[in-house]
């Protein structure tokens, strides 16, 4: 009896051990300022692969965590093709990827990314993180969440973390455009002002 509840409790030790990593891996963990991203290599709408390396003739990435089904993420989406628009041809181009687990939001699944991505007419890549390995990495927790890339000679070095402005509610009302100044500081060469905000979004569903 004593041996059978000394391998339960031993168990549930390991359970626990597990379920805080996996909690951690998604919370606590991911890149930081000054990090390099490591290579991934994601399936897009199209069927093709796209990966970080594609961009190695890019000044940089603007990364977005982001999907089809999250209200704050559907605010954003105009900005998210703005923000392509307008930094794709400086050297900055976006790529989203879609982090959610779709056995639980299959609002978030393949069909119904391209069929988003064609009525919003998307102009830059729209990647599913299938297996959900790289949004830990990132430490990606919210859609969306922005990763800013810069293409240095060490790798694409984390350069800004966090929300894309102030005011998801209304475009109109944005006081600050947390990712606009953190591109357009990297292209004149200055000082990121605000490297790290707080990213407004639905959680990760895993």
């Amino acid at each position: 009896m004593k041996k059978t509840f000394q391998i339960i409790s031993a168990a549930c030790i390991v359970l626990c051990i597990s379920a805080f990593t996996v909690a951690n891996k998604t919370i606590n963990e991911g890149y930081k300022i000054g990090d390099i991203a490591e290579n991934f290599s994601l399936k897009n709408i199209d069927g093709k692969t796209v990966s970080l390396t594609d961009y190695k003739k890019s000044k940089g990435v603007i990364v977005v965590f982001t999907c089809n089904t999250c209200p704050f993420a559907v605010a954003y989406e105009d900005r998210i093709i703005d923000l392509d628009k307008k930094y794709a041809k400086k050297g900055f181009p976006v790529v989203a990827i879609m982090p959610n687990n779709t056995s639980i939001k299959p609002g978030d699944n393949l069909q119904a990314m391209q069929e988003r991505a064609a009525s919003k007419g998307f102009t830059f890549p729209y990647l599913i993180d299938e297996s959900q390995d790289v949004f830990p990495k990132y430490g990606a927790t919210k859609t969306p969440h922005v990763f800013l890339l810069e293409n240095t000679k060490k790798g694409f070095e984390v350069k800004y973390i966090g929300a894309i402005d102030d005011n998801y509610q209304d475009p109109t009302a944005v006081k600050t455009k947390y990712v606009e100044n953190a591109v357009d500081a990297l292209l004149e060469r200055k000082q990121i002002e605000q490297t790290e905000t707080k990213a407004i979004g639905c959680s990760i569903k895993v």
